[in-house]
């Protein structure tokens, strides 16, 4: 009954670091030039001219979607330089027509500029905020040394309906072990491990099952069905205890996002503070002035 975490996607760029990542591949086109050693960057292929270098392939892979992520570099590679042969070869058929001179592309065109400068500017002021300096100094004066949050230990048994888990509390106060009942009459896929949870924090749980867990004391359960929206828990409270401090590298993810939060912050608020502007109503009459940001 965990809350889910959001996970962020691997970039795979960190596994195309060097062109010997990629070595033997595929044979070699004829419009490939050779690499030569040491060539930090060489040319992987090239269209009417066009060079496609190893970095651009780098930057590809951080874009694949999610059911590509776990190939090996020695078959995402060709995949990859094909993609940007293609779209090399789609820009040339768009030139070719002259489409760089319609009006509605030229201004989807600047418009995509603008946004790629504005992200330019963005992660050229966050990159000084978020060193590995700054994350062990937030660490340090966040984490360190201090107790982390009160967590439970619990198992639960997880039923379809109220009147099941009735009947599991009645089973219970006449002396019928929990973990049995949780592996005989569970549908949690825990079930098997007798219903053990862990230790948890109360954030870790929706807040129905959080709510009742917390109210126990150790070897105490639930004498009411609990509801939750995976159904009807019955939960027995093992044990309390405040979480020991958590290592670096269990926060420090977070601790860079919350830094990034901050400087992103401070980056918008200068760059507004620099500029006049003006806000009008719906109806095209004048609004705030110089209004502050969100």
């Amino acid at each position: 009954m965990r809350l889910p975490t959001t996970l962020s996607l691997l970039a795979l760029a960190a596994s195309l670091t060097a062109p010997a990542a990629f070595a033997q591949t595929t044979a070699p086109a004829t419009a490939t030039p050779a690499t030569t050693s040491g060539n930090a960057d060489p040319v992987v292929a090239a269209v009417n001219g066009m060079k496609i270098h190893f970095s651009d392939i780098q930057a590809a892979a951080q874009d694949v979607p999610q059911q590509m992520q776990q190939l090996p570099p020695d078959q995402l590679f060709p995949i990859l330089v094909n993609q940007e042969i293609d779209r090399k070869a789609l820009l040339v058929a768009a030139k070719h027509e002259g489409l760089e001179h319609d009006p509605a592309v030229a201004q989807t065109m600047e418009d995509a500029a603008d946004t790629k400068l504005e992200n330019a500017y963005v992660q050229q002021q966050i990159q000084p905020a978020v060193t590995d300096a700054a994350v062990q100094a937030e660490y340090n004066k966040d984490y360190a040394g201090k107790p982390g949050p009160a967590q439970v230990d619990a198992r639960h048994i997880l039923v379809k309906t109220q009147a099941e888990a009735q009947a599991i509390i009645d089973q219970l106060n006449k002396g019928a072990d929990f973990a049995t009942l949780a592996k005989k009459d569970s549908i949690d896929p825990g079930a098997s491990n007798g219903g053990e949870l862990g230790w948890f924090s109360q954030d870790q749980m929706v807040p129905a099952f959080a709510n009742a867990a917390f109210a126990l004391k150790p070897g105490e359960y639930t004498k009411t069905p609990v509801q939750s929206q995976f159904g009807w828990h019955v939960i027995l409270c093992e044990g309390k205890r405040t979480a020991p401090a958590p290592a670096l590298a269990d926060v420090q993810q977070q601790i860079r996002q919350d830094l990034a939060d901050a400087a992103i912050k401070a980056t918008l608020a200068s760059a507004r503070s620099k500029v006049k502007i003006e806000v009008y109503n719906p109806d095209g009459t004048p609004g705030a002035q110089n209004p502050p940001a969100p």
